[in-house]
């Protein structure tokens, strides 16, 4: 519909080059039936920043040679993670988080993992692209990669829609996955700026590919298709855009273990509120 900055409705003037990811961002904000509104025009920039910028760190993942591995096969460069128990990558004492998160782009192959750790892989790529280095290992200190578990700075969050912005992450349900190789329930995958996706496993596809694809996963004689949920993740670009350099202290948050590989950031954010309801109840 429109983009509103401090209440005045934004118009595009040549800001960005007509081919630019940034205008393709712009161009499917406008063909959006809600309402996007920012504060300032720093906002607005920030978050155009940052969705190109996990594109661009979605495209550099297909590009290098991480290999997609269930939980307990999960394994990361010991250098600057230690693989815990249930397959996640806990941030060695004394490793800047700038360098172990760039280290599973220039080290790829010394790394496995499933695809919802490899959005957060991306998200967190993403924004040290977009950030300051100082403010970022500030900021994300204690750094652990296990499925959608995330630094709550990120502010991940879902947003029901069927208009995808490139730059968001959705998730190929496959409700009738083969229960022999349920790590095929689903495959997270970005919004590329092209109408493609990428999802760790399965590389760049359009829908219909990635469709195709997981469909061969199915249990014996299913009918059932792949389908493509109604569900946009994105971290909050907003806050983010908003972070000074001031020092943080550590923020202790829960980790929900599940061993699920390859579950939706809905699948998670269910189970973080069973848990933090039983908490209610005690």
């Amino acid at each position: 519909m429109l983009i509103r900055l401090a209440g005045v409705q934004f118009q595009q003037s040549g800001m960005w080059p007509s081919d630019s990811i940034e205008s393709v961002i712009i161009q499917r904000m406008h063909e959006d039936p809600i309402v996007y509104r920012y504060q300032s025009m720093d906002e607005l920039s920030f978050e155009l920043k940052l969705r190109k910028n996990i594109i661009v760190s979605a495209r550099s993942m297909n590009q290098g040679h991480s290999d997609f591995a269930i939980f307990a096969k999960s394994r990361c460069n010991p250098q600057y993670w230690l693989l815990t128990s249930v397959g996640g990558f806990q941030l060695r004492y004394g490793v800047k988080p700038s360098d172990a998160i760039r280290d599973i782009y220039k080290n790829s192959s010394l790394y496995a993992f499933e695809c919802a750790t490899a959005m957060m892989i991306i998200y967190y790529h993403a924004v040290l692209n977009s950030i300051d280095e100082h403010l970022f290992n500030q900021l994300f200190q204690n750094l652990y990669l296990y499925s959608w578990h995330s630094d709550p700075d990120l502010g991940i969050h879902n947003v029901k829609t069927s208009h995808f912005l490139p730059g968001d992450v959705v998730y190929f349900n496959n409700p009738d996955f083969n229960p022999e190789t349920p790590w095929w329930r689903g495959e997270n995958a970005v919004v590329l700026d092209d109408g493609a996706y990428f999802g760790h496993g399965v590389g760049i596809r359009n829908a219909n590919q990635m469709i195709q694809a997981l469909n061969k996963t199915r249990r014996p004689g299913s009918n059932q298709s792949v389908y493509l949920e109604n569900l946009a993740t994105r971290p909050a670009f907003q806050h983010l855009a908003k972070y000074s350099m001031m020092p943080r202290g550590y923020n202790q948050h829960i980790i929900i273990f599940h061993n699920e590989t390859s579950i939706s950031y809905d699948r998670y954010l269910y189970y973080l509120t069973s848990f933090s309801r039983s908490l209610s109840l005690l």
